[in-house]
């Protein structure tokens, strides 16, 4: 064989064998579910809270993994979490699968979350483009604590089973709902004025808005909307961002400004009409410490 019809051959099969390479990891990226713990430690957490877990699932667009979700659910019941949060976009505006069918999955999902841990939930920007969000909160109000810029204290016992602690959660409505809604601004002032200066978690959708909490004071923000950056390369963020530019920031991972900390998941669907590369869906596990 002539040595340029051997050099030809062999670039054909090292090209095959690179775009075999980039179908496997593109399968991977968009099917297999990976777990992502971080460990937070703070000072003013309340004992009885040391070790607290948090699974936070967001994003999900109505996307099934596996029969009835059963991956999805696999994942979340071995992290054995306190409590769920379900950080927006539970379904989407998109034509297929229907409305109806976005909801019966959601639903699904939640009656196999549900015996799992309590469930808080907030709305993403899709819930309100998508025509369905009355039917969605109605059918989540009734299983789950649908947080709409309310907050809720939850109480935990020592093991002493005597003393105990409390930390206060609150949900922000996101920007696609009501206009006259309360700000992020008035909700905490309100949380600080009734229940102190304890620790606050703020559920939020958006992924843009860590300056503000950390000017509030707030411990713990959770948030998603980012999708990871659609498209995670070495040495980036991400490529692109949700309102399609390049090189997005605070998307994914613990980023932290003063003394707040701000989680942001990867996500579990997916909307853009790009695949995810490199960029798993992901189910996150915060592990509150005191410090």
């Amino acid at each position: 064989m002539k040595p340029h019809r051997l050099r030809r051959k062999l670039l054909l099969i090292i090209l095959l064998f690179l775009v075999l390479i980039v179908g496997v990891l593109l399968i991977d990226s968009n099917t297999r579910i990976v777990t992502t713990e971080y460990v937070l430690r703070y000072p003013n957490l309340p004992e009885p809270f040391d070790g607290f877990r948090i699974a936070v699932l967001s994003d999900i667009h109505a996307s099934v993994f596996g029969e009835n979700n059963s991956r999805l659910i696999s994942k979340v019941t071995e992290a054995q979490p306190d409590i769920i949060v379900i950080t927006g976009d539970i379904i989407d505006g998109s034509k297929k699968p229907t409305l109806k069918e976005q909801l019966a999955i959601a639903e699904a999902l939640i009656e196999r979350l549900s015996p799992i841990a309590n469930i808080y939930y907030i709305t993403g920007n899709h819930e309100w483009d998508s025509g369905g969000v009355k039917q969605l909160l109605t059918m989540l109000g009734e299983r789950v604590c649908v947080m709409r810029n309310q907050y809720d204290g939850f109480e935990k016992f020592a093991e002493d089973k005597i003393s105990s602690g409390v930390i206060t959660i609150a949900g922000i409505d996101d920007p696609n709902g009501p206009a006259d809604m309360v700000k992020p601004e008035k909700l905490i002032s309100d949380i600080r004025d009734r229940a102190g200066h304890g620790f606050l978690i703020v559920l939020e959708h958006r992924n843009n808005n860590l300056p503000l909490y950390s000017e509030l004071e707030v411990d713990l923000v959770i948030s998603g909307h980012a999708h990871g950056g659609i498209i995670r390369l070495p040495f980036t963020d991400g490529l692109i961002g949700q309102s399609r530019e390049w090189m997005p920031t605070f998307t994914s991972g613990v980023y932290t400004m003063g003394n707040t900390n701000m989680v942001v998941s990867r996500g579990i669907g997916n909307h853009t009409g790009l695949p995810r590369f490199l960029n798993n869906p992901e189910v996150v596990i915060v592990e509150l410490r005191v410090e």
